[in-house]
This record gives C-alpha cells, sequence and structure tokens, in this order.
C-alpha cells in the first residue's frame, strides 16, 4: 500500500473513503466498501445515486481480516492500470486528529499507525494519504477543502462518507454540502448511514467504554475483530520465569490505547520465518504489576500455553478474546503464583468456550 502525507506523491485519480477511522470497527468498514474495486460491479447499477445502505454489519464482519510520510510500492500498489483510468480506492484523513490539533492533548487510538495500515491493506485499500491537519487546513471552507483537495489534487472519481461527518472551517460542511459541492463536478458521494449493533450505535467512543470496563466481547462485536496489542518482545525482570510462568514483555506503542488493567485470555501470534504466523493460546496481564513493583510503569506481559521459544526481538500480536479479573495486589510471591495459577485455567476455558 502507498502511504504518503504530501498531496504532490499521492497516486491518482482516486476512489476516496473519507474520515479518521479509529479503531476501523464494523461502521468504519461500511464507509470504506463503496471504495473497494471487488465491490465496484456489485454496486454498478447504483451510480447514479447519492447515499446507498451498504452490507450488514454481520456480512462485514465475516469479510474483515483476522508514519507518517511515504512508504509502500507504487506499481503494487495500483495494479494494472487498465487504460490508465483505474482509480485507486484510497482512504483520506487527518494527522493529527483535528481534535488533537485544537487541543494540544496527545490523542490515544485504537488503531495506531501500523495497525491501522495493516487493517486497510488487507481490506483492499491501495492508497492511504495522511493530510497534515495544520492552521491552513482548518480554515478552508468546505467549498475550498473539496475543490482543492479532492477535486483538483487527489482527482476524486468517487467519495464515501458516514452521515455524521462534518468538514470544513469550524465544521460548518455537512454530507449535504458535500454532495451539493461534488455534484457540480460529476462525484458521486455514498453516504453510509450510522449502524447500530445491540440497541447501540457503531462507535469508537463505545468500544472505548467497553474496554474500559472490561467488556472484551462486546468491544470485539462491535469491531469486528477481537481487539489486539501488537508490539515487540522486550527483556524485562524474569520474574515469572522464576514462578513457574514465564512471560513475554510486550512493548506496545505508547499512543495504543490500553483496556482496564487485569488479566486476560489471549490467542497470540508471531510470523515465523516462513512468513505464516504461528497462532497461541496465553494469559495476558496488563497493568502496573502492583505486588512486585507497585509503580505508574504501565506493562503488558503475556504467559504463552506450551510455549518455549525464543521470543525476544519477534513481533506478538496478543488479541483479547476475554477479561479474567481486574490488577490486584497480592500479599505474597506464593499467593501470586497460586492465582497465575488460576488465571491459566479461567484463561483456557474461555478460550475453549470461544472456540465452540
Amino acid at each position: 500500500m502507498w502511504i504518503t502525507s504530501s498531496l504532490s506523491t499521492a497516486l491518482t485519480p482516486t476512489l476516496v473513503a473519507l474520515g479518521n477511522f479509529d479503531g476501523l470497527h464494523l461502521g468504519h468498514r461500511q464507509v470504506v466498501q463503496p471504495i473497494l474495486h471487488k465491490d465496484l460491479a456489485r454496486q454498478g447499477s447504483i451510480r447514479e445515486k447519492r447515499s446507498i445502505q451498504n452490507p450488514s454489519c454481520q456480512e462485514l464482519a465475516a469479510r474483515s481480516p483476522g508514519s507518517e510520510g511515504e512508504s509502500g510500492d507504487r506499481e503494487s500498489a495500483g495494479g494494472s492500470r487498465e487504460g490508465g483510468d483505474r482509480a485507486y480506492p484510497s482512504v483520506v484523513t487527518f494527522n493529527p486528529h483535528p481534535q488533537e490539533f485544537f487541543s494540544g492533548q496527545r490523542r490515544i487510538l485504537l488503531t495506531p499507525p501500523n495497525e491501522k495500515v495493516k487493517q486497510l491493506e488487507a481490506m483492499g485499500v491501495e492508497q492511504l494519504v495522511l493530510l497534515p491537519f495544520d492552521r491552513e487546513l482548518a480554515q478552508m471552507t468546505p467549498e475550498e477543502f473539496v475543490e482543492e483537495i479532492l477535486v483538483e489534487r487527489l482527482q476524486a472519481k468517487r467519495i464515501a462518507v458516514g452521515e455524521d461527518f462534518r468538514f470544513g472551517r469550524h465544521r460548518s460542511g455537512t454530507v449535504r454540502d458535500l454532495e451539493a459541492i461534488a455534484a457540480r463536478h460529476g462525484i458521486d458521494v455514498f453516504v453510509v448511514p450510522l449502524q447500530i449493533a445491540e440497541n447501540e450505535r457503531i462507535s469508537s467512543s463505545a468500544i472505548r467504554t467497553c474496554l474500559q470496563n472490561g467488556n472484551v466481547g462486546r468491544a470485539n462485536r462491535l469491531l469486528g475483530r477481537p481487539y489486539s496489542l501488537v508490539g515487540p518482545v522486550v527483556r524485562g525482570r524474569q520474574l515469572g520465569r522464576t514462578l513457574g510462568f514465564p512471560t513475554a514483555n510486550v512493548q506496545v506503542p505508547p499512543q495504543k490505547f490500553l483496556p482496564q488493567y487485569g488479566v486476560y485470555a489471549v490467542r497470540a501470534s508471531w510470523e515465523c520465518d516462513n512468513g505464516v504466523p504461528l497462532p497461541l493460546s496465553g494469559v495476558t496481564n496488563i497493568g502496573c504489576r502492583p505486588t512486585v513493583e507497585g509503580n505508574l510503569n504501565v506493562s503488558v506481559e503475556v504467559h504463552l500455553f506450551d510455549c518455549s521459544a525464543d521470543l525476544y526481538g519477534k513481533t506478538l500480536t496478543l488479541e483479547l478474546m476475554g477479561f479474567v479479573r481486574p490488577e490486584q495486589k497480592f500479599g505474597s510471591l506464593d499467593a501470586l503464583k497460586a492465582q497465575i495459577q488460576a488465571d491459566c485455567d479461567s484463561a483456557r476455558q474461555i478460550l475453549e468456550n470461544a472456540d465452540r
């Protein structure tokens, strides 16, 4: 996938899905779906419409796959050009997030850049355009944003947005404004309705709330996939090994949103030398290790069942499958050891139930 933060190096023409897409949950995936080439034939009869009802959340969940600057391969990103008129399915988003720009506070993300790129690429997106959100962009009127960026620079042939999308100075532009401006340039706009699951709108905020409360099951259903923590394995104090439960310390990005501190049942994987992910199961502790350290340094540790591999330097992906218990402090290492064994038993049961 081609990734750029410069409009001058963007691949054009484009099919644009526009938004922030933090989490890439089921609602976001419905916004991305209309720009993907594999869906264009299915949508061919509705080119004149300016809003569509996209596939159900259940259908998208079944399809779901398990850095600012330029990266990727220009040739492989676009495939064959078919006479030079093939448009690139592109997600256009903002960096930093507008809320981060105006507040000056760093935003914690459900999907940091590397995770977002991997998810988008697996969906079939060929380009990620990270528009630098600065004072100049913030002051653009809705009409200037559409005509100067989407039409002139990105040569958009199709635009997909969620029905609550707002843009332009003071967020004054609505999807109806987008439709009207784009229509003057012959561009189709696909407005995707808000998606509801379990009587609640699917949103990044709802997913964050679920994770803060340890409700991993609901968060995963809204995402359409398990919530994951990804990072390299780094050296720790190796206390777990002395207790009979060796752990790998996973260094997640500092901007990654962490769920409620505590213990989780996880599926784990890393790519072997042959490039094929090796799936494993385990139990993960997220928190400050109050029994052995009691400080404010947050760590992510995983004990993998039936695994003796040397994981240092490997990048682990931990999929949270269930919440075992909240973080707590124990009176002795023996009490901690007994609880870890109980946690392992609980995690195995959660994973076994998940497989049914």
